[in-house]
């Protein structure tokens, strides 16, 4: 029955039914072609998405205060004393080579906030000749002393290495030329100060 139907057709019909089956199969392929492309498509797109976020995370340096007989001065989160160098000029670093192997610099991981006494107005960074960032304060860039045999000790105090003084920082960004050997390390070493930015002062802090 069906294939005298078929026969009954003109060559003309004939053609075009067989045309239009071709052309279903064709646009039925492309359709599948297209779906499989576009669902792989997005895992990419996600997982791109997924990569950037999980790379943004910081963590911060801390300065804050501790106290001795002499009065209270600046040391970072962990209680090790910082100290300031009368050579250098402004926030520039002066203390490159060998001098920075005895005095290394307070550098500046993430943030750098304030606590216990210290002033987040006065914290800031400058970039030293080798391009890592150092913490200053009151525009004095800052040092550890390598003498110093960790937290609640300051044996770097009044030394003239290199040159010129080290001597500790007051809160108020002056240096502290009184006697400290040892002092006590405050409790507030993990302040959540806001972040604080560069200083806009000029002044010096040493005599």
């Amino acid at each position: 029955m069906k294939d005298s139907t078929w026969m009954r057709m003109s060559p003309v019909a004939r053609l075009a039914t067989g045309v239009g089956g071709a052309a279903a199969v064709a646009v039925l392929a492309a359709a599948c072609a297209s779906g499989g492309s576009s669902s792989s498509s997005s895992p990419a797109a996600a997982g791109g998405g997924a990569s950037s976020a999980g790379a943004s995370g910081s963590g911060s340096t801390v300065i804050t205060t501790a106290s001795s007989s002499a009065g209270t001065f600046l040391t970072d989160g962990s209680g090790r004393a910082v100290y300031l160098w009368v050579k250098d000029t402004g926030n520039t670093s002066s203390c490159t080579g060998a001098c920075a192997g005895a005095w290394p610099p307070v550098t500046a991981t993430g943030t750098v906030t304030a606590s216990g006494g210290a002033t987040a107005s006065d914290l800031g960074t400058t970039t030293r000749s080798d391009g890592t960032k150092q913490v200053t304060y009151d525009r004095h860039p800052l040092y550890y002393y390598a003498g110093d045999s960790g937290a609640g000790t300051a044996s770097g105090q009044g030394s003239d290495s290199f040159g010129a003084k080290w001597w500790l920082v007051s809160p108020s960004g002056s240096d502290v030329t009184a006697s400290v050997s040892s002092f006590t390390v405050s409790g507030s070493g993990t302040g959540t100060a806001p972040a604080a930015p560069a200083s806009s002062k000029a002044g010096g802090g040493w005599s």
